[in-house]
């Protein structure tokens, strides 16, 4: 079965009337008048005084996730960035990923038949069931509000593709059709990096593994990924590497603007400019420019802004702002290349078709 994210007034106004009784919405205290609560979700105090480190900057260490209904662009359908009580409760339960909770996370008939050919749903041949998921269970709330997209600019909460960048990721793109060896796969599929943009930057969320922890001294600050455990360093107060050198996550230097940490990476690895996932869809060129700003607004809240500025992809530069929150944690060890057995199947797959053809 295939779910779209497309949302008409006429289904966001039916699921108005009955979120109330949605179990997916008990996290977020739907009361007797249709108000969402922010059960577990704390507004940016006005003067919150954030703690320090012994250098006297903002201590930003720990666990912390962006797991969210809410993506990178704004679902069709729904116009505005900041969403009412109402409209938050409406797009959360009509969207694809409430309806995997609450319909689709149930255990597997283990006599269940084989699925039926060309069947790619998740109870197709796309996969088992959405247990192992975590996407998260309520819209993104950032600034105390209800948002729809991360992407804040352009006011439509799209990304600004030009006609070129469009064509320039969809050519990219081709090159996946290639099987001759794990060079042409994509990075995730290789386990160099997590896929959808997840290690960043910009850092996003996506089907599971949406953890982060920071670790900071005066000279360095790590942020390791919990998606392929890939680990960040940001160089404090640095310039840029050369251009040969270009890292998987790209290289980042850091700076203290007041009680904001501003972090501006560029030179990302040529591999890793197609940053596609199941909820968006990302393209960006190894000269593409992010800049990050990291601020600990409450105890259990960080906001995270960032910019994309990427002139041979989207026709202006892009900005979005998302919460990240604490987590208790551990991170575990995401071992992917040690049960990597998709990578050599999908080739010896490729080599199998090769032979078969030739016969």
């Amino acid at each position: 079965m295939t779910h779209s994210r497309r949302l008409t007034a006429a289904a966001v106004a039916a699921f108005i009337g009955a979120m109330a009784s949605s179990p997916i919405l008990a996290a977020q205290e739907v009361d007797a008048e249709g108000n969402v609560g922010n059960a577990g979700v704390a507004a940016p105090a006005v003067a919150y005084e954030p703690p320090r480190m012994p250098d006297g900057t903002p201590d930003m260490q720990g666990i912390w996730t962006n797991a969210s209904i809410t993506v990178l662009e704004r679902p069709d359908g729904v116009e505005n960035l900041v969403l009412s009580d109402a409209e938050a409760a409406a797009v959360l339960t009509a969207t694809d990923e409430t309806f995997q909770l609450s319909e689709d996370a149930k255990p597997t008939d283990p006599d269940a038949p084989a699925p039926e050919k060309g069947d790619n749903s998740i109870r197709g041949s796309g996969g088992y069931n959405t247990f192992w998921t975590d996407f998260g269970d309520q819209m993104g709330r950032v600034k105390g509000e209800w948002r729809s997209s991360w992407i804040v600019d352009p006011a439509n909460g799209k990304l600004p593709w030009s006609p070129a960048g469009g064509q320039r990721a969809t050519a990219y793109a081709a090159r996946y059709r290639s099987f001759d060896g794990p060079e042409t796969r994509p990075a995730a599929e290789r386990c160099t990096i997590g896929f959808g943009s997840t290690g960043g930057p910009p850092m996003l969320n996506v089907l599971y593994n949406n953890h982060y922890q920071i670790v900071q001294t005066p000279e360095t600050v790590a942020i390791l990924v919990e998606m392929n455990h890939n680990t960040r360093l940001i160089r404090m107060n640095d310039e840029h590497r050369p251009k040969a050198l270009r890292g998987w996550l790209g290289d980042s230097i850091g700076r203290w603007e007041g009680d904001t940490l501003v972090v501006e990476t560029t030179n990302f690895h040529p591999d890793a400019s197609m940053r596609g996932a199941i909820r968006h869809r990302l393209f960006m060129t190894p000269e593409a420019k992010v800049t990050e700003r990291f601020t600990r607004v409450a105890e259990n809240e960080i906001l995270y802004e960032f910019v994309v500025d990427d002139p041979e992809v989207y026709s202006q530069p892009w900005r979005a702002e998302m919460t990240l929150r604490k987590d208790e944690g551990p991170i575990y060890e995401y071992a992917c290349h040690e049960a990597n057995y998709s990578l050599p199947n999908i080739l010896g797959g490729a080599r199998r078709e090769e032979a078969a053809a030739s016969e």
